[in-house]
């Protein structure tokens, strides 16, 4: 049995804290794991933006309901699931990802937990599981299964080294040029051809013309 692991924010869906950002204009929410690699320390930076400018959650989730998954996603992942068993690995936070997963189909998510009082301002965040997504992966693996996965960032990096087959969506440079062992694709029917490539079975990739191009 083969399992594909898939980060959420810029491999199925925009990045939150970006479009948080834009629809607020606190600059400072525009960093993610691409920019921070700490996740600790840039969450804690978030948490002091939320602070400074009295966001609560019901703000962040306002934004989040009008977000829609990247062209092609949706496509990409109903054949993805077709093929191969699907868990989302994320360090977004359950709170954050409702909307977001119903519009995907409601697939499996692996991901965290924010701490919220009882004015809806969040105070803090529980990870389910340090370096979650490399855990989740070696559990897997553990357990026999062929794992193989995808994703765009810092964050992601262990959990294509601890894979059978990692795949790189659309990362910047200097992560690529960081991790050159990762093949990097640009489309979902490129990434769809990379999951066909590594898997042992004879699978046939998504055509180009139905697959589309995630936007930025």
């Amino acid at each position: 049995m083969e399992v594909a692991c898939l980060d959420l924010e810029g491999v199925l869906v925009p990045e939150i804290w970006i479009n948080v950002a834009e629809r607020t204009g606190i600059e400072g929410l525009r960093a993610t794991t691409r920019d921070v690699p700490d996740y600790d320390v840039l969450m804690r930076r978030r948490l002091a933006y939320l602070d400074e400018h009295d966001l609560r959650l019901r703000d962040i989730q306002a934004v989040i309901e009008t977000l829609e998954p990247l062209p092609g996603a949706a496509s990409f992942l109903g054949w993805l699931r077709e093929h191969f068993q699907v868990i989302i690995l994320s360090d977004t936070f359950y709170e954050f990802a409702a909307p977001l997963m119903r519009k995907l189909g409601s697939p499996t998510l692996f991901c965290n937990y924010l701490t919220v009082d009882e004015s809806d301002r969040i105070v803090g965040y529980r990870l389910r599981q340090p370096d979650q997504k490399r855990t989740s992966v070696m559990a897997l693996r553990m357990l026999n299964f062929k794992v193989f996965a995808a994703g765009d960032s810092y964050n992601d990096t262990s959990m294509l080294i601890e894979s059978d087959g990692g795949i790189f969506f659309r990362p910047p440079d200097r992560i690529s040029d960081e991790f050159p062992q990762f093949p990097v694709t640009q489309t979902y029917d490129a990434l769809s051809a990379e999951f066909c490539r590594v898997s042992e079975r004879a699978l046939e990739p998504i055509p180009p013309a139905s697959a589309g191009v995630a936007a930025g």
